[in-house]
């Protein structure tokens, strides 16, 4: 049976064909990030950073730049702000760079834009101070 809005239908044919799929069912977003594992920095800093490219930005300066458009975007896509700020610890910023990289993109992106990302980044800031991973910063 077809309704009268074809958007309708082919959503419905969509969510049909994605019940046939094995273990769609199954599949969430937060085990999808738990898969996708840390950068070390030295990796980060041979491809991001400026390993081959002295005069360059570095890794965590990237990232944090990084981390600033993804705010600027209203933090819409969690798992790479998540992502982001992990790596960025890792790259050597302090819990008080992140908070200050975001709190920033305020003044552009709006407040709501940088409450968001706040609430994003802020459990994962937790995380790494309740595994020492996160380093404070002397500001």
């Amino acid at each position: 049976m077809t309704s009268k809005n074809p958007w309708e239908d082919m959503m419905r044919q969509a969510q049909e064909m994605a019940k046939s799929f094995p273990a769609m069912d199954a599949f969430s977003p937060k085990g999808f990030e738990a898969m996708m594992g840390m950068m070390p920095k030295d990796m980060m800093e041979t491809f991001f950073g400026n390993k081959m490219n002295p005069d360059g930005l570095d890794a965590k300066t990237r990232l944090l730049l990084t981390l600033a458009g993804l705010t600027m975007q209203g933090a819409q896509n969690e798992i790479a702000v998540r992502q982001t700020v992990r790596h960025a610890i890792e790259a050597g910023a302090h819990k008080q760079q992140i908070i200050e990289t975001i709190g920033q993109m305020a003044l552009f992106a709006g407040i709501p834009a940088m409450q968001r990302a706040t609430d994003i980044a802020q459990p994962v800031l937790d995380e790494m101070a309740d595994t020492g991973t996160n380093k404070e910063g002397d500001a």
